[in-house]
């Protein structure tokens, strides 16, 4: 087994080292190196010290609606996970066993991950709005060993095969573990054997915003260490209270609900709310003195429709990430409080990988610059060779070390995600002469219109600008004469109604401001479809559009009521 110290101090010096550079991004790229960690157990090696260092330092702070505050320490923390492992090993959860973990945000949540993380089982985690048929398939393509999960969502389980120990939290369920009978466990935790920084820790099912979801597998270095460019790019220090609006279950969770804040010593607060709500979640920033806020561009929309009112008095840094953020949401939030919202750039494959960083200079638009530890290339979507704007890549020949190990169970998928001696992100983009790079959408979203390329979320970015918009996605429509004309799905604010004053209005608005092959030339109000994490799901609606069109390129399908094209105003010139 590795030196604990030396294996410690190896990863505490990559990370004081960004620490030193927060806000000098030249020298923190230039300084920088992926700690080598061949044997780590980020739980014992690290949490676990910090705890013995800092054990009154608060780690956990979750606010509720109806409940006091919970909060733990580091030293609570520690305790408290070496007490739940020595409880699940004997409940028969072992190194390498693969564990669904499937709660909300309540204290159970953390301790389940740091005490499989020092078993050395794989963690599996799991949002609690799936539905019985997308934990079937979980528990079957995951090849789930043991359950954790609340009592109330255990009735999704009924009928599930796969000879899995069931474990609930919460009220007494027949048929299954208790999570309350883990107190009386013994304290004092001894690991069985060694944890290889390759071994695996984490299997991620991607949100599938346009296929089956994918598994994801991470190491023990890979999430636990490579959130080391997170901390940077979210600008955390020690003693800093980090709120991050995210749900269990998803990538981002981890990010910032556990890896990035426990690295910098932070304390980790987190709101568990049945339904968001701006006012409670602004009341908290206060009360709280938070100092550090990520939340994705939905909640970022919420917030400028209600009244921010003054910054929270201690708040220093403001991120997005998850999809681009629009410039005209960074603009309101810079003028209410005075921060300017950084955006920044990551997968569930990595961690983050390009943002704007703490002190740097912010170009309206841009995701940022890669950040310590990644080297992004652009690749031509034809050759894949290096090119101004293009498929976003990481050379594998300076592999980060928060790169996932690969698609378990699917090695030609893995294959061609690393094709050529780059990991393919998918994500397609473009770099300035600063190398600020700029998100223009997904390879599959990026599409022709009168033989010129459209990205939907340049013309997203302009759609969301006007008050009438809450959200919008754009996608191509099949037209006889253009082959495909842009297309915008709109979700209104409220106080507007879907009519045809409201699509004129809205049309207007962005033929004064886009180019006329940029122009979008159809329009439709709805609910966009969305996966659970959030994300808008493009494919559904360039499938409805494509579905909808009887014969190639028809001119007119059936038009739906709340659905307009530009030809149905006459007054709109060119």
């Amino acid at each position: 087994m590795a030196d604990q110290d030396s294996v410690t101090e190896v990863f505490r010096s990559a990370r004081d080292s960004l620490l030193r550079h927060r806000t000098d991004y030249a020298a923190a790229r230039r300084e920088f190196g992926w700690p080598r960690l061949d044997e780590f157990n980020w739980a014992l090696d690290w949490f676990d010290v910090i705890a013995r260092e800092h054990p009154d330092r608060l780690a956990l702070w979750i606010v509720t609606e109806d409940k006091p505050d919970t909060k733990l320490t580091y030293a609570e923390l520690s305790a408290r996970s070496d007490q739940l492992a020595n409880w699940l090993r004997g409940l028969g959860v072992g190194r390498g066993d693969h564990v669904l973990l499937m709660l909300g945000n309540q204290a159970p949540l953390w301790e389940v991950i740091l005490a499989a993380m020092k078993l050395g089982a794989v963690i599996i985690p799991a949002a609690t709005l799936l539905r019985p048929e997308d934990i079937a398939d979980r528990i079957s393509r995951g090849g789930v060993r043991h359950v954790i999960t609340e009592s109330g969502e255990t009735g999704k389980f009924a009928g599930l095969g796969g000879g899995w120990t069931p474990i609930s939290v919460g009220p007494a369920v027949a048929g299954w573990h208790s999570y309350v009978g883990s107190r009386a466990a013994p304290a004092g935790f001894e690991p069985d054997g060694v944890t290889r920084g390759s071994d695996p820790l984490l299997l991620y099912f991607t949100s599938g915003t346009t296929a089956t979801p994918k598994l994801v597998e991470h190491s023990h270095v890979s999430y636990p260490a490579g959130h080391l460019s997170t901390m940077y790019w979210v600008g955390l220090q020690p003693g800093d209270v980090h709120l991050n609006i995210s749900s269990p279950g998803w990538a981002k969770h981890a990010w910032s609900n556990v890896y990035a804040p426990w690295i910098a010593q932070a304390t980790a607060l987190v709101g568990d709310y049945r339904r968001f709500s701006a006012e409670a979640m602004l009341e908290a920033m206060v009360r709280c003195d938070v100092t550090t806020f990520c939340a994705p561009p939905t909640v970022w929309r919420i917030l400028i429709q209600s009244d921010l009112g003054a910054a929270p008095p201690a708040l220093r840094e403001c991120v997005s990430a998850g999809e681009p953020l629009n410039p005209e949401v960074i603009e309101r939030v810079r003028k209410a409080w005075g921060i300017t919202v950084r955006d920044g750039y990551g997968q569930t494959e990595t961690t983050a990988q390009i943002g704007n960083t703490p002190g740097q200079p912010v170009k309206p638009g841009s995701m940022g610059r890669p950040l310590p530890g990644y080297e992004v290339t652009l690749l031509d979507r034809s050759t894949d060779a290096p090119a101004a704007e293009g498929e976003i890549g990481l050379d594998l020949s300076r592999r980060p070390l928060g790169l996932m190990n690969g698609y378990r169970g699917d090695p030609e998928l893995t294959a061609e995600a690393t094709r050529g001696g780059y990991y393919h992100t998918g994500d397609v983009a473009s770099r300035d002469a600063d190398g600020y790079i700029t998100y223009v959408g997904r390879t599959d979203d990026v599409f022709k219109a009168s033989d010129y390329l459209i990205s939907p979320f340049e013309l997203e970015n302009v759609l969301i600008e006007h008050e009438a918009v809450a959200e919008a996605a754009v996608v191509p429509s099949p037209d006889a004469i253009r082959l495909a004309v842009p297309k915008a799905y709109v979700m209104l604010t409220s106080g507007w109604q879907p009519s045809a004053d409201t699509a004129v209005a809205i049309l207007r608005y962005t033929r004064e401001r886009l180019a006329p092959y940029k122009r979008v030339r159809r329009i439709e109000f709805t609910e966009l479809p969305k996966t659970i994490s959030g994300k808008i799901r493009r494919v559904e609606l360039r499938e409805d559009e494509e579905s909808r069109h009887g014969g190639e390129h028809e001119t007119e399908p059936g038009r739906r009521t709340r659905e307009f094209w530009e030809q149905d105003f006459p007054g709109l010139k060119g």
